[in-house]
């Protein structure tokens, strides 16, 4: 039986991650909406890290569709090939900047449905972009996020979506918009898989997780 947090607690919860942060960043380096567009793109199966370490000298000459287009496919593979599915990852990059030239005047779109039309753009990577940078209360749910989540009470289901869900429906809307930061950056530093650190947690005794560690 899934467990869920009463409003009481689940506000308490996002009280202390808003005394602690108030305003959470992603740690996906980016210039403007259309690197960030790229970058989390190319975040998928790989870390923010690893991804930053690419992208810092790729953005430098193509932070636009059009300069990623006049760089093209192999002089993008050669700024991104230490990410995982790189070739894959760059064939799609190069045809989501054509429609983003050819369809939308070189601009980022500000819909869900539009962004997800783009080749290699998931939900969560439109979410991401809707969030970041349009400041829409867009919910991307990752592992960290579906682990602390269902451990914690804050938001349980049994997929994505359903953890999707039930952010929108339980989390208080004064803190939608930053939910899904301050839960990536717990889940990340914290609440990790194997051993969570319980002992320093600031949301402890409001968590239903069983297991807790010392």
């Amino acid at each position: 039986m899934v467990r869920q947090l009463d409003y009481h607690a689940i506000h308490e919860i996002f009280s202390r991650f808003r005394e602690a942060e108030a305003e959470p960043k992603g740690e996906l380096e980016h210039l403007n909406a259309y690197t960030l567009l790229v970058a989390v793109a190319l975040s998928a199966q790989a870390t923010d890290a690893g991804v930053n370490r690419a992208t810092r000298a790729l953005f430098q000459i193509a932070d636009t569709p059009q300069k990623m287009l006049d760089l093209g496919e192999e002089g993008l593979i050669e700024h991104i090939k230490t990410i995982g599915l790189f070739r894959n990852k760059a064939k799609n990059v190069i045809r989501l900047s054509r429609i983003l030239v050819d369809d939308y005047g070189g601009e980022v779109p500000s819909s869900r449905a539009a962004l997800q039309s783009l080749p290699g753009v998931g939900r969560k990577t439109a979410n991401v972009v809707l969030n970041m940078w349009f400041r829409m209360p867009a919910q991307a749910v990752d592992t960290h996020i579906f682990r602390l989540g269902n451990r914690s009470g804050i938001c349980p289901g049994k997929d994505v979506d359903a953890v999707e869900r039930a952010i929108e429906d339980h989390i208080p809307a004064e803190f939608q918009q930053h939910a899904h930061h301050w839960m990536i950056l717990h889940g990340r530093y914290v609440c990790v898989a194997r051993k969570p650190k319980c002992g320093v947690c600031l949301i402890r005794d409001l968590c239903l997780f069983e297991e807790k560690t010392i």
